[in-house]
């Protein structure tokens, strides 16, 4: 069975492995030893962290990012095969910037010329929102709704604890890059600036975004003074990315010219409380049943614990409108017992 659960230290050397599988332009996980360990040990530290957080106010909560960081397993191999994670607020340690795609007007009455054009302003708007972060699953496994599976977890998990999130949610998409996996904007903007290749510069502002302040340009920058290719990759996805997009896209996430300062890339925001998945969610009481799952729908279903989070996909039946039947393993992989509550919806409208 595929099991969604929050990460342990025990899966050091298996984030390891993945994060040599990502490939350029995955800035939040690259194959950088220090980086990898770090990360786990953040996300471990949060988890252990989090019913700490939870008995604290607004204000206090919000001082700080935390990130849940959460790995697929196969537990009939016990081999975990992907990743996903949610930060709870971005920029208070370090700098969160990205380009604000603006329109300026240019006119003169006496001359008759009436020009709009579009800029990029370096901002930090985003500081202080929860950022959906770190998907990738291995090929292997991009079959079965798996890949809906891993990013839709995330929603659960926000569903059962809306209190360490905020009320805003935004997704960053990998950006255009041509065939040989060079970015126009990159080359037509941030390496004037940074006299690096693209990859160099993702790899280091996976460590520190602080020297993107010390080197972008400040003020409005003209995208008509670009080149063509350049200014038409601008808020473009990069293919392989294109349909995560639009799964974040059918959960209520849209573009609002935000863009990556690197390759551009779409920035997708929703309010949580219009997020598909969380606002269909309900919880039920378990019931645990041999052989009688009668909706065939493939539907999410995560318990309610923090630390010991648990996601799977599946098939139920309801008892009533307060109770749904599921199978011994399924109860087993939940780790729950007959009466505890669970969350559950449909993995998607026409699932």
């Amino acid at each position: 069975m595929i099991v969604i659960r929050p990460i342990q230290e025990k899966d050091r050397e298996a984030l390891w492995k993945i994060a040599n599988q990502t490939g350029n332009g995955f800035t939040s996980l690259q194959p950088n030893r220090p980086m990898v360990d770090s990360k786990l040990d953040w996300a471990v530290g949060s988890f252990s962290l989090a019913p700490e957080r939870q008995s604290l106010d607004d204000a206090d909560r919000n001082q700080e990012n935390s990130l849940y960081l959460f790995v697929m397993e196969d537990t009939d191999t016990g081999e975990v095969v992907g990743t996903a994670g949610i930060e709870s607020a971005v920029g208070l340690d370090a700098p969160w910037y990205n380009y604000k795609v603006n329109k300026q007007v240019h006119a003169s009455q006496q001359l008759d010329v009436y020009t709009m054009v579009e800029t990029l302003m370096l901002c930090s708007d985003h500081t202080g929102l929860s950022e959906l972060c770190t998907l990738f699953l291995r090929p292997d496994y991009r079959h079965s709704k798996n890949g809906a599976f891993l990013s839709k977890c995330r929603l659960m998990f926000i569903a059962n604890f809306p209190e360490l999130f905020s009320s805003d949610l935004f997704a960053e998409m990998r950006g255009y890059s041509d065939e040989d996996e060079v970015s126009p904007v990159w080359e037509a903007l941030g390496r004037h600036f940074f006299a690096v290749d693209f990859v160099e510069a993702d790899r280091q502002t996976s460590v520190d975004k602080a020297f993107i302040a010390e080197l972008m340009p400040r003020h409005p920058i003209y995208t008509n003074l670009l080149p063509d290719e350049a200014r038409e990759a601008i808020g473009v996805t990069h293919e392989s990315t294109t349909p995560a997009r639009r799964l974040l896209e059918s959960e209520g996430f849209h573009y609002t010219n935000y863009v990556d300062i690197f390759d551009g890339g779409p920035l997708l925001d929703a309010r949580v409380k219009d997020i598909r998945t969380i606002a269909d969610s309900r919880e039920y009481k378990v019931a645990i049943v041999e052989n009688n799952i009668t909706d065939q729908r493939r539907w999410l279903m995560a318990n309610k614990e923090l630390t010991d989070f648990r996601c799977i996909m599946g098939s139920l039946s309801f008892q009533g409108l307060d109770t749904v039947n599921i199978a011994p393993d399924q109860a087993d992989a939940l780790n729950v017992k007959e009466g505890d509550l669970l969350r559950a919806v449909p993995l998607s409208k026409d699932s």
